[in-house]
């Protein structure tokens, strides 16, 4: 998961860290601190297990992500729960397409009159990884496109003016600040930015920095591990999905390459970024040919979701499906760190499954079954773009009518006791009353996403399933301490610039796993309410994504 959460977003939270938090009315379901201690425990052995160093990082597909699966697979078994994926088998096949990028053949020029410009791989720049060809090589005229949204219901065209047929886009990532949060989430998703591309002709696409991202995650945090694969899914002819063919080459380059790339143009790099700031980026032609070449190692491969079933008890509801998700895979080896070259995932996402698992338990163990069924899968490839739960959302090993939310759990950066819980996505739809009820009697305070512009709801697994129109929620970890002396934010954040996806996401983290163990109960809890409504899940009236995905009004 990509998550980043600004310092500005955050200063009303860091008000209420300082006072006196209100305490949340506590029922019969909150459970006993036995019943935490306990749970507690289980999720630090699944914890310790995921993300020990023989597992390797997990990657999607790889010998330790398999060891994992097989482990999360028996955890369902011993937790008496029905295997619910491919043939009366705990698993469900995911067929991927593996891409490596090269530094051999790698290069980025760009000519103007007779003046050459290379770009320094690694250092300047990195090229895409191609799905569609072994080696490419294109040369085209540049057009500057903005962010690459069209959103014709704000009457927004950053293609306007402009002509992208045979030429290379350049682009900014995200989308308008000026777009209200769910649809600024939709337009930032490269996808849709490369659909766009596709269709007004495209060759290629060129991903530019600027101050503000620069700042917030500098180029050299990542570029390091260039070598780590990019996976897309494959369909049955063996052709990789969501791949845009018509896009013959991508790259991405740093803030001083993105600086002499606009610089020359109609608007300078600095015009350009103060564009940006304000809302008002205007389309152009930029100076010269880019040549954009490199070379990808292609190879295909299988990778495991892990789905287990609790069948409902009601013969009238039965039939249909409450899904509960948490990604089992992480980055795998990398650049080393300090020596160690491990992307372990303590927290992203082995503490997710360990908490999926602990509510799978309790729901398991209700005397009152629920009337639903419930499905629990760890997915594979979140990390590479959400293919597993792609993949589960489109063939689901039920039917797809039948699925009526999904409850997702993904990095909670649980580090102190904490008095709340994150709930992102939960205003879209219905979900939003079984969410405060629950957490009324687990004893949870609610707090908003504190930095909704970061669109972290699209930029996990549930965003799969909404896809397909089913509602969904998305738990995190909150930000406000028991301990009025801890600020919840201030470890979100050093988490976050420190940790995340780097070697030191391990085991050596300060997990605190009680709060753990209650998110748990939280999660079954809502399930248990959704599962038992006789009605299912809606989606908001007049929503965006309940009209985008599920043709409602």
């Amino acid at each position: 998961m990509r998550l980043a959460y600004s310092s500005f977003l955050f200063c009303a939270l860091l008000c209420a860290c300082k006072q006196e938090a209100p305490v949340a009315e506590v029922s019969v379901y909150a459970p006993s601190a036995q019943a935490l201690n306990e749970g507690a425990q289980r999720i630090q052995a699944d914890v310790a297990y995921l993300a020990s160093d023989a597992r390797e990082g997990r990657a999607a597909g790889s010998p330790g992500f398999d060891q994992a699966a097989e482990y999360v697979a028996t955890r369902f078994k011993n937790l008496g729960l029905e295997p619910a994926g491919d043939n009366g088998t705990y698993f469900q096949r995911v067929p991927l397409l593996e891409a490596l990028r090269q530094q051999a053949g790698a290069s980025l020029k760009l000519q103007q009159d007779n003046f050459i410009q290379e770009f320094i791989f690694e250092k300047e720049f990195l090229p895409g990884v191609n799905f569609n060809a072994p080696s490419h090589s294109v040369t085209a005229p540049l057009v500057f496109v903005g962010q690459g949204v069209f959103a014709p219901e704000f009457k927004h065209n950053d293609f306007a003016g402009v002509v992208l047929r045979d030429k290379i886009a350049v682009i900014f990532d995200g989308a308008p600040e000026n777009f209200p949060i769910t649809q600024r989430a939709f337009y930032s998703s490269r996808n849709e930015k490369l659909r766009q591309l596709s269709e007004r002709g495209a060759i290629g696409v060129l991903y530019i920095s600027n101050p503000k991202k620069e700042e917030k995650r500098p180029w050299s945090m990542d570029s390091g591990n260039w070598a780590i694969p990019g996976m897309r899914l494959v369909d049955k002819s063996g052709m990789p999905i969501d791949s845009f063919p018509q896009l013959q080459a991508s790259a991405s380059v740093n803030l001083s390459a993105t600086r002499k790339i606009l610089d020359g143009g109609k608007f300078s790099a600095d015009v350009v970024f103060d564009q940006l700031k304000n809302g008002k980026l205007q389309a152009f032609d930029l100076p010269g040919m880019l040549t954009m070449s490199g070379t990808t190692q292609l190879s295909t491969l299988e990778s495991r979701n892990v789905v287990a079933k609790l069948p409902g008890s009601s013969p009238q509801l039965s039939s249909e499906n409450l899904v509960f998700s948490a990604h089992l895979d992480h980055l795998g080896i990398g650049m080393p760190v300090k020596g160690d070259a491990i992307y372990n995932g303590a927290l992203d996402n082995a503490l997710g499954v360990g908490i999926m698992l602990e509510a799978a338990r309790s729901a398991s163990l209700l005397s009152t079954k629920p009337k639903r069924s419930m499905i629990f899968i760890a997915l594979t490839g979140e990390e590479k773009g959400l293919l597993g739960a792609d993949y589960y959302a489109k063939n689901p090993t039920v039917p797809k009518s039948s699925i009526v939310a999904n409850i997702n759990m993904d990095m909670p950066v649980v580090l102190t006791e904490l008095l709340d819980v994150v709930t992102i996505g939960v205003d879209h739809s219905s979900l939003q009353k079984q969410v405060e009820q629950a957490a009324t009697e687990i004893g949870f305070l609610l707090s908003p996403d504190p930095a909704p512009d970061e669109v972290v709801f699209v930029r996990s697994d549930q965003f799969a399933f909404v896809r397909q129109g089913i509602p969904a929620v998305y738990l995190d970890g909150g930000v406000i301490a028991k301990d009025p002396n801890i600020i919840g934010k201030d470890l979100l954040e050093n988490f976050l610039k420190t940790h995340y996806h780097k070697p030191s996401d391990d085991l050596k983290q300060p997990i605190h796993y009680a709060t753990a163990a209650k998110m748990a109960a939280l999660n079954a809890r809502i399930g248990q309410l959704v599962a038992d409504d006789p009605y299912r899940p809606r989606w908001n009236l007049g929503d965006f994504l309940g009209q985008k995905f599920a043709g409602q009004p």
